[in-house]
């Protein structure tokens, strides 16, 4: 367990020094795309609105107020205090909680819908598949997931941003394998949508989108 307590305290450390200058940057980028707004909408109507929606790894809240905005039952889960103390400012009406995606204080079965929005991107390659499982157990039978990550095949390091004395690893996931690790974590896939990088907001490589549902009943073996 000790490297994956040391990822996820890089990571809080990471994102406590830099949340006010992180929040101010990225004050519109979430949301701003045409495309990621709709496949937003998207997984709202694949929800619906009787059951609660875990945004994991929620940052300042901007993707949790949007979700909300769609008509879902939201709520925020994030590693930064300090990004949750900016979510719970600027939307005050909505629940956010601090928490670790790997070891949810959710029940079994409890959610609806599970939306990961390029949080799984400082996760280690080897610790993919324990995620992937938490993510299928706090999903009721029929839940829906949407994760969305940067595709490509190499990491890219981001070293003192805004000058502050941090530093940390992006993982880059090329989506044909985070699919195979959606299947064997017992996931079906709906569908994987790519985009292309939108220069004028500094994305250097293509955006990966992809929608899983966990069986509404268990899978049974194949007569082949």
């Amino acid at each position: 367990m000790t490297g994956t307590h040391d990822f996820l305290a890089a990571t809080r450390t990471f994102y406590d020094t830099i949340a006010d200058d992180y929040a101010e940057h990225f004050r519109d980028a979430h949301v701003a795309d045409p495309l990621d707004r709709a496949l937003l909408a998207v997984y709202a109507e694949l929800v619906g609105a009787d059951g609660t929606v875990a945004d994991l790894g929620c940052g300042p809240g901007r993707i949790t107020a949007y979700l909300a905005s769609l008509g879902l039952d939201v709520f925020g889960v994030d590693l930064s205090e300090s990004m949750l103390a900016i979510a719970r400012r600027e939307n005050p009406r909505l629940r956010f909680e601090h928490g670790s995606m790997l070891d949810l204080a959710v029940a079994d079965g409890a959610l609806a819908g599970v939306v990961s929005w390029y949080s799984t991107i400082h996760t280690p390659v080897d610790e993919l598949p324990a995620l992937l499982d938490e993510f299928r157990r706090v999903l009721a039978p029929g839940g829906h997931l949407l994760l969305a990550f940067q595709a490509g095949e190499h990491p890219r390091r981001i070293d003192r941003p805004w000058g502050h004395p941090v530093a940390l690893d992006f993982h880059r996931r090329r989506p044909e394998r985070l699919a195979e690790l959606l299947t064997a974590a017992g996931f079906t896939l709906g569908s994987r949508t790519v985009r292309e990088p939108v220069e004028h907001r500094g994305e250097p490589v293509p955006q990966a989108f992809l929608f899983a549902q966990k069986p509404a009943r268990p899978q049974e073996p194949s007569d082949g």
